[in-house]
């Protein structure tokens, strides 16, 4: 055995070096530590619906406690093809194209780790989800980045955008697949049909596999989430990723799926069984009874996520802290320089000791934080009295 080197984490292998704990669990132990509000992790403060809750005891009474099928439970395979068409007007084969997983984090890493060779780059939106990064570097893969532009400080209420151009400039020779976040976390923008249209032209144009994460398809308060899959040229060429966590508020029943073309599908299962193999089977049978709720099931949980963002929303900027638009997902960003702590970092360090509120840096999840730097994220899926509590906790403090 070798000396460790200083900075280095022992026996790491070196593609995963640099990959310490995650920003999220970081911030939420601090907020335990100081009996902060947490408006960091973005986990739901609320039971998933009653009748979905029935379903798993349900499950559970009837036996369902070994091993699923590898691809999931027949039931839930159906379902998920069903919603896909009853949503999206999307049709997949639940026998050959859709497959259960053990949330959206493992449908994503199984994708990635079935179609990328050593060296192969792979385009992400920034801010980037962080799971991509490590998955990416799992593969021995490229990650490469293309930004999302954030609002100009003189027009805070702009949203953010992708420019087309530089997106379509990032391809190389060596690119093999695109991993797109809409809607977005964690800035809860949305990707317009413009912007979708675009990329969809650079995949067909270049022959790139989609990789589309749509965890938070049912979130979306202003416009309308569209999945890639629906573009022309792009259902032979995507594997479409959701889950039941945030739609359903049971982050963690870690229930996840992915649609794909039979090839595509037969790829991902064939690295899929190998980290997981099944798992969740009662969870498994409740999903599948989830999913064939009524359309105002959906709309309601819509509805409350909606009025706890438009809560958060104004209550920050009511305190002046300027707030950018969101679209969708549980998490809107504001501008925090009215803190008086300098960059959103080390607001977010501070916060929890000092104030009593728990918050995620953006610059946690960029290259060059130069852009982001006075931004930081905040999540609305908590308790209205959470999310007042923290206005108030924060408004003390611009005000101090």
């Amino acid at each position: 055995m070798t000396a460790a080197t200083p900075g280095r984490v022992p026996h790491l292998a070196a593609r995963l070096q640099g990959f310490g704990t995650t920003i999220f669990s970081e911030m939420t132990a601090l907020a335990v530590q100081h009996d902060a509000v947490n408006l960091g992790q973005g986990f739901p403060e609320q039971d998933p619906p009653l009748e979905v809750i029935n379903a798993a005891h349900a499950a559970l009474e009837a036996g369902h406690h070994q091993y699923a099928p590898g691809p999931g439970v027949p039931a839930l395979r159906q379902a998920i093809a069903a919603h896909q068409q009853r949503f999206h007007g999307l049709s997949y084969d639940p026998d050959t194209e859709v497959t259960v997983t053990f949330g959206a984090t493992e449908a994503v890493a199984a994708t990635v780790l079935a179609l990328a060779e050593v060296g192969d780059e792979i385009i992400v939106l920034e801010p980037t989800y962080d799971a991509y990064t490590a998955v990416i570097a799992m593969a021995g893969a490229v990650e490469r980045r293309v930004p999302l532009a954030p609002p100009p400080p003189e027009h805070p209420t702009v949203g953010w955008r992708l420019d087309p151009d530089r997106f379509a400039a990032a391809v190389g020779p060596r690119t093999r697949a695109v991993l797109i976040n809409s809607p977005h976390n964690p800035t809860g923008s949305l990707l317009s049909e413009a912007e979708l249209a675009a990329i969809a032209e650079v995949c067909v144009r270049h022959d790139l596999v989609a990789i589309t994460d749509e965890v938070y398809e049912h979130l979306v308060y202003d416009g309308r989430h569209l999945p890639l899959a629906g573009f022309p040229g792009m259902r032979e060429r995507t594997v479409t990723i959701s889950s039941a966590g945030k739609t359903f508020s049971a982050t963690g029943w870690k229930i996840g799926w992915a649609c794909a073309p039979a090839s595509l599908a037969t790829a991902v299962r064939t690295t899929k069984q190998f980290l997981s193999f099944a798992g969740g089977t009662p969870l498994q049978h409740a999903v599948a009874h989830a999913l064939e709720l009524p359309d105002d099931v959906f709309e309601d949980l819509a509805a409350t996520h909606r009025r706890r963002r438009d809560l958060l929303h104004d209550g920050l900027r009511s305190v002046g802290l300027p707030v950018i638009p969101s679209a969708a997902t549980y998490f809107l960003v504001a501008d925090v320089r009215a803190l008086g702590q300098g960059r959103g970092e080390d607001v977010c360090r501070w916060a929890p000791a000092a104030i009593g509120v728990a918050a995620v840096p953006v610059s946690a999840f960029v290259r060059d934080p130069t852009d982001v730097a006075h931004l930081v994220r905040f999540a609305f899926c908590k308790q209205e009295a959470v999310l007042a509590e923290g206005v108030r906790r924060l408004g003390a403090a611009v005000a101090r």
